[in-house]
Order: C-alpha cells, then sequence, then structure tokens
C-alpha cells in the first residue's frame, strides 16, 4: 500500500472517528482505524463494534500501490494534527508497518491485519428517508442534552426517533426533565415507528453535522440505523428496549402561565446558581404579580442569592423549586427572545416553551422539594 494526501484532507476524518474508536478494551484492533486505499480513492473506518464511522477521500494524486491495513487511530490524528499546515503525508506498508512520512518527518507505526478488523453488522433495511443536516441538527440540539447517562434503566441512555405519519420527532429524557422536538417530513411510515439510538450514536452523529442544507439519507432497521451524509456513513446499533410513554409526563392542564425574557431569567439563573448547593443545585422561584423572585442558598456554607425579575404574569402567588441546571439547559437551546413557563402547583412539572411561536420544541422538567 502507498498513497500521498493531504494533511488537512485526513484531519477532519480521523478526528470523528477517534469519537467512535474504544481505548479501552479487550479486542486490540478496536483501538485502530482500518484504511483502505484502491483506484477510488481512501477510506477510513472507525467502531467500537456499537458504532461505526466510515469516511471516504478522493485523493489527488492517484494511489501508487492499492492495499488495505489497520493503524493505531489516536496516534495517527496525533501525528497529523502536529504536522505543518498544509503538509504532503506519504503513506507505506512495509514488513507489517506503515512509514509515514512528511517534509523532514518519518513516523514507523505499528499495524493489525485488515482482515481482523469487524464490521457492524447490518440488519434488514425497513425504512429510508431524507432530511437536511441543518434538520437533523436542530433535532438533536434541541433534545439530546435531556439524556440519561449510564443509568439503571438502559432505554433513557440515548434518544428516541419516532415516525408517525409525516412527522419525525426526537425526545430525550433522564427521568427528571424531558425535551422534544418535532419536525413535519414525509418519510413514508404510515404507522408509528420508534428507534432508540444510544447515547454515544448522538454524539457521533451530533459532530457529523452542520447548519447546511445537505442532504441526510437515514435508513432505519430492526436493529440498526444508517445515516449517509456528504462523504460519511455513520451506523449504529439501536438500543434494544422500550421507550416511556412521554405524551402522559407532558403537563397539559397548567392554569399558571409565567412570559419571561429568555436572556434576562437565563443570566438571573445562572447568577443565583453560584450559590446553589452543589449536589443538588435547587433554587426556589416565587411568583406574584408581575414579578418572579429567584433565591437559592447553600446551608453548609451558609450563604444565599437573591434576584428578582419582571414578568408578565397575573395569578396566585406561586412558590415551586427546581434543579436550576435543568431550566438553564433549556433556556440556552432555545432562540425566541420570550418564554413561557405553565405550571399548575407547586408539586406539578413545569412546561417551557417559546413564546409567540408556533414552536416545534417542548420541555418538561419536575419539581424538586427544597
Amino acid at each position: 500500500m502507498k498513497f500521498t494526501v493531504s494533511r488537512e484532507a485526513l484531519l477532519r476524518p480521523l478526528q470523528l472517528l477517534n469519537g467512535v474508536v474504544e481505548r479501552r478494551q479487550t479486542l486490540p484492533v478496536l483501538s485502530n482505524v482500518l484504511v483502505v486505499a484502491d483506484p477510488q480513492g481512501l477510506s477510513l473506518t472507525g467502531t467500537d463494534l456499537e458504532v461505526e464511522i466510515l469516511s471516504h477521500l478522493s485523493i489527488d494524486g492517484a494511489v501508487e500501490v492499492p492495499g488495505a491495513t489497520t493503524v493505531p487511530a489516536k496516534k495517527l490524528f496525533d501525528i497529523c494534527k502536529s504536522l505543518p499546515d498544509q503538509s504532503q503525508i506519504e503513506f507505506s506498508l512495509q514488513d507489517q508497518k506503515v512509514i509515514i512520512r512528511s517534509g523532514r518527518s518519518r513516523f514507523s507505526l505499528s499495524t493489525l491485519p485488515a482482515a481482523e478488523f469487524p464490521k457492524v453488522e447490518e440488519s434488514q433495511q425497513d425504512l429510508s428517508f431524507e432530511l437536511t443536516q441543518k434538520e437533523f441538527k436542530r433535532l438533536l440540539d434541541r433534545s439530546s442534552f435531556a439524556m440519561a447517562q449510564n443509568d439503571v434503566r438502559y432505554y433513557l441512555n440515548g434518544l428516541l426517533l419516532e415516525l408517525s405519519p409525516g412527522m419525525l420527532r426526537s425526545v430525550a429524557t433522564d427521568g427528571h426533565r424531558l425535551a422534544t422536538c418535532s419536525l413535519p417530513i414525509d418519510h413514508g411510515a404510515t404507522s408509528v415507528v420508534r428507534s432508540i439510538v444510544p447515547h454515544k450514536g448522538i454524539v457521533g452523529l451530533g459532530r457529523l453535522f452542520d447548519d447546511s442544507d445537505t442532504p441526510v439519507q437515514v435508513v432505519l432497521g430492526s436493529n440498526h440505523i444508517r445515516v449517509k451524509t456528504g462523504d460519511y456513513i455513520f451506523t449504529s446499533k439501536l438500543v434494544d428496549g422500550k421507550f416511556p410513554d412521554y405524551e402522559r409526563v407532558i403537563p397539559r392542564n397548567g392554569n399558571k402561565v409565567v412570559v419571561a425574557d429568555r436572556q434576562e431569567l437565563r443570566e438571573v439563573l445562572h447568577r443565583a446558581s453560584i450559590l446553589s448547593n452543589e449536589k443538588y443545585r435547587g433554587v426556589r422561584l416565587c411568583l406574584t404579580d408581575s414579578n418572579l423572585e429567584v433565591t437559592a442558598n447553600n446551608p453548609t456554607e451558609q450563604e444565599e442569592a437573591e434576584e428578582n425579575i419582571s414578568v408578565n404574569y397575573q395569578g396566585d402567588s406561586l412558590e415551586i423549586g427546581f434543579n436550576v441546571t435543568y431550566v438553564l439547559d433549556v433556556l440556552d437551546v432555545l432562540n425566541n427572545e420570550q418564554i413561557k413557563i405553565t405550571v399548575s402547583d407547586a408539586n406539578s412539572s413545569a412546561l417551557i416553551e417559546e413564546f409567540g411561536t408556533d414552536d416545534d420544541s417542548l420541555y418538561v422538567v419536575m419539581p424538586m422539594r427544597l
């Protein structure tokens, strides 16, 4: 195997693959990236047996000698990253070693046979549809932050993609909060289809997308999701489990509606959170006519913060506690200048939405006792 490629062409694919490659594993080849050079160009593949990313690169100069091998992913990325801008990198395979030359630099990397590199098994294709990177990125950005991590309820450690006739919805929850975003789309599904993409898969997908109108082809199988966009093919196993009935936890009967300036509320909560209990992160919201008082205290240090903000609210006074991190996470992903918070009483969950728009996103945050 022998070919020459520019440093810039390799950097982004290797960075994406490094996010997938498993460093702590029992199978040594999983810490490597599969490099295949043929007349069509160069392909790089990384996997941890759950998630796989394949990147295809067109090489300006023809591949001198086709071939395939696997090399340590992190070392290859670190070498390319440390070389000067616009460097040309020559790869050659000699005596089970990859020799990398660039300018006056020379590196020799150990290899493992390409035949040992595993492929993520594909399941039968059930459904295929298209959307843009911008649309998919919005679905992920507006909901994925609410995913659980390392929860014993394994089906919460991922993002639900739900297809219903004419609609694609993303839903995430960790049991304390819920985030959902919807996108009208003609995907061809005539009944409801639900797939849970694991946390690591969602993180990998998020790195692939930008705010462009580049098309994304999504293929959903019974056990896998495959996403093709540009020069990348992303494959992930699905979580085998049943996602909770999220519609049941969305409060629909709230009678206390607060409209506030999103950025002002965000700043107030940030300041108050400095003196909240480090473990529980609780803040108390006290609602009265046209005013919201935010208080936080740290009993251990006997410290307290108090903030007041003008809001659009008329009704009975109400005192309710929340984990400030959960509320801030919602305010961070919204764009509208004003937000609407709907609650019933001190023991009911809050429904947070953007105000004045037919918004596609809904957020539920459970209260906490303070």
